[in-house]
């Protein structure tokens, strides 16, 4: 069998994705594309108005009465288990006595058109009796609101290390949340099938949670519920679990109703309705050397949790693997409060807790630097993991440390240390702007986290006329994930990528799919498809080599045909050859990453995988009349391995990097005192647009390949590019540290660092001057 980890000239080559031309043309099939079926019914949700409450009554006359309305469904006529979680099983489709925060789902509207649903959904009568409602993390931790028990990571002793250190200081910061706002909203269509089956066709991250969630509701078995994706308008994690209550709402009813039925959430309901990346409350105290290396550090992360568990525990435990980055702690306590409030609950969102983390100790080494007077590159150097440094505070080894390098090439190409210069001499002759650049790297462990998740399934199908089809169970959101596997598949046979035709990812081709999620797509359903389409390939090389009385050494496939001994054979006349004479041109392939586990108790072991590097230097300008900012220039490096397809991974860059430095610089999350959202629309939630993206923007790939033998060599791409927009923010921390560089100290500003918070941080800056 081929070694998977080679790397053929077909999938080096860099491949338009695979629906581009249906994304220009318009001509890309979302769920809300189809062609609605016959008698098809709208849902919407009546939602509650109170972050927490007791229901004393609900009168659902006037929804029942309203104009188009078909049916409407509350938890009482669910006939199965009323869960919509991924694991605790806290999260209902309709409340049942209790609401635990703004915007739950209380009731179910089925109606003739979306707007006659979404207007009868208003019309609930509800008496609440109100409990007292938690908004903020501290209001949660002084309630002592967890949703489970604080955990803490260690090595070391920390609280002797800072004791014993020649310096020390403490402080802290607050990080912000972020909408997903992918581009398609929530959107799914259930068709009931015969004898009680349902098929949903869903815009959906975790196909097989929708399948095993829907039959938990309706009291089938996993095989009654088919869950079909074609294709998400972007995801980001936020439709990992969060799509699960509309496409199981759809579900019910096409079930209830013997009508299709589907739910499209309009903008402002699915930001009401849908979880958020976690907001992070980071306390430190760390003890360090005059050269700025830290010696004893003490970090806290708070998150707000949010009303039910989701995925806070894996996303929360992700924050403090990363909360090292690239740097050896040798004495370390990482705590991590998991509070739990009256608001939607947060979830999965592109980097799964890695960018909170990873972000709290750039902010403690721009804080030691800004302490020692240093150039904080320079105490990012002093701190790199190394030689006899290179155990992370979980206990895992770093084997695949090119960090130091990576750094030196970026800091050279460039011309960090010229450029610091030429921005110190700009600072000095101007008092209205003020300009800042930092340089940060990024290391992102690859794998998910709950060890049994990875793992992967694909089926080939190879026909007569040599045309070949490829089902797995990624899903495709706009990433690529697709024309990569296409890629690795074209590849096995030496045909063009066009004779491989990736099917819609459907649970009853492949089952018990893990969610296209943590950056793993490529990884494992790669894998997984190369397997299918290797054990097709080793039957037709038995084939042809006994046919044609040859080893079967002696079989090649090429990409101008198949070589059996002196004979060549098209690929489509071999496979025509094998059918004729019996032999299956069908398998599945499997996929399960190896060498890879973890203690969650203990929090110690080998989560991942391998790693994934990367360095941005990004350089920035303030107003500190206005507090507004640019970002001027970035210049990224960033490693992929031996990349399956380059153009896809240098967008993924770019997407990665703009949607981290919204999160740092412009997105805003607001809730009220009460647990109402109050950014739930563009008019008020404010993403990156084409203006944003700085003019100089030059991102290179790093050459070299993975030292684990993934598919080709290759590395995720998905998430870990998110994290370089760290150095936006570390660049404007220099920018407002310009207007008082004598203080000594960092400049207190919270992220996201919008005009209002840049424009605090330098008149209090100013004041101390």
């Amino acid at each position: 069998m081929a070694d998977s980890t080679q790397h053929p000239a077909a999938a080096e080559r860099s491949r338009p994705h695979d629906s581009a031309v249906l994304h220009v043309t318009g001509a890309a099939l979302y769920v809300d594309d189809v062609a609605e079926p016959k008698d098809l019914l709208h849902l919407a949700f009546g939602q509650s108005r109170m972050a927490h409450a007791r229901i004393v009554s609900m009168d659902l006359a006037a929804v029942r009465a309203a104009e188009g309305v078909v049916a409407v469904f509350t938890a009482a006529d669910i006939p199965g288990v009323n869960d919509v979680s991924p694991v605790a099983g806290d999260d209902r489709l309709l409340a049942d006595g209790e609401v635990v925060n703004v915007g739950q789902p209380l009731f179910l509207v089925a109606a003739t058109s979306q707007l006659a649903a979404r207007k009868a959904a208003r019309l609930g009568q509800i008496e609440y009796e109100a409990r007292p409602a938690l908004v903020t993390i501290d209001q949660a931790e002084a309630a002592d609101s967890r949703i489970e028990p604080t955990q803490r990571m260690a090595r070391g002793d920390a609280a002797a290390a800072l004791a014993a250190a020649p310096q020390r200081l403490s402080g802290g910061f607050e990080m912000g949340g972020q909408e997903h706002f992918y581009l398609e909203g929530q959107a799914s269509l259930a068709t009931p099938m015969e004898q009680g089956q349902v098929h949903i066709l869903a815009s959906t991250q975790h196909p097989s949670e929708v399948q095993h969630l829907a039959a938990k509701l309706l009291g089938l078995t996993h095989a009654d519920v088919t869950v079909e994706v074609r294709r998400m308008g972007g995801a980001f994690g936020g439709k990992e679990t969060q799509a699960a209550a509309f496409a199981v709402a759809a579900a019910l009813v096409a079930s209830k109703t013997g009508r299709p039925a589907k739910f499209r959430t309009d903008r402002d309901d699915d930001m009401v309705l849908t979880g958020k990346r976690h907001d992070f409350r980071v306390r430190f105290a760390v003890g360090f050397d005059g050269d700025g290396r830290i010696l004893g550090l003490k970090l806290e992360l708070a998150s707000r949790c949010g009303a039910t568990v989701d995925l806070s525990p894996a996303i929360n435990d992700r924050a403090m693997f990363h909360a090292d980055n690239c740097y050896w702690l040798p004495d370390v306590e990482i705590l991590s409060q998991r509070l739990k409030t009256n608001t939607i609950s947060a979830t999965a969102f592109r980097g799964f807790g890695g960018p909170q983390g990873m972000i709290a100790i750039e902010r403690v080494i721009d804080a030691v630097a800004a302490r020692l007077g240093l150039d904080p590159l320079s105490v990012r150097l002093a701190n790199l993991y190394g030689p006899k440094r290179d155990v992370t505070p979980y206990g895992m080894t770093v084997a695949d440390n090119i960090a130091p390098e990576l750094i030196a090439r970026l800091r050279t190409d460039a011309r960090y240390d010229a450029r610091r210069a030429e921005i110190a001499a700009f600072n000095a002759r101007n008092a209205i702007l003020k300009k800042g650049i930092a340089l940060t790297p990024v290391k992102f462990g690859i794998s998910f986290t709950t060890t049994h998740l990875n793992q992967a399934g694909a089926l080939a199908l190879v026909y007569a006329d040599g045309a070949i089809q490829i089902n797995h169970g990624g899903t495709e959101m706009g990433q690529g994930l697709m024309i990569k596997v296409a890629q690795v598949v074209a590849d096995v046979f030496a045909v063009p990528v066009e004779a491989v035709r990736v099917t819609s990812t459907r649970t009853d081709k492949v089952p018990n799919t893990s969610a296209t999620a943590a950056s793993s797509g490529a990884d494992l359903n790669g894998m997984a498809a190369h397997n299918a389409a290797m054990t097709i390939r080793d039957r037709l090389t038995e084939f042809a080599a006994r046919s044609f009385g040859c080893a079967p050494a002696d079989v090649r496939f090429t990409p101008e045909g198949v070589l059996v001994g002196a004979e060549r054979l098209s690929f489509a006349e071999l496979c025509r050859k094998a059918h004729m004479g019996r032999i299956s041109l069908a398998s599945t392939g499997f996929y399960a990453t190896p060498d890879i586990a973890y203690d969650r108790a203990a929090h110690r072991g080998r989560p991942f995988y391998y790693f994934a590097y990367g360095a941005a230097v990004s350089e920035v300008v303030i107003d500190t009349l206005t507090g507004e900012h640019r970002v001027l220039a970035v210049d990224i490096l960033h490693d992929v391995g031996r990349s399956l397809n380059p153009t896809i991974d240098l967008g993924q860059i770019e997407g990665g990097f703009l949607q981290g430095q919204g999160w740092l610089t412009t997105e805003e999350i607001v809730f009220d005192d009460e647990g109402r959202l109050l950014t739930h629309s563009p008019a008020t939630y404010k993403i990156p647009t084409a203006s944003d993206r700085p003019a100089h923007l030059n991102i290179s790939l790093w050459k070299g390949e993975n030292v684990e033998p993934t598919i080709h060599r290759s590395k995720a791409v998905g998430e870990p590019p998110f994290m370089l927009a760290i150095s936006v923010f570390s660049a404007l921390t220099q920018a407002v540290a310009a207007v008082a560089p004598q203080l000594g100290e960092l400049p207190e500003l919270d992220a996201p660092a919008t005009p209002q918070r840049i424009l605090a941080a330098v008149s209090a800056r100013r004041s101390r001057r």
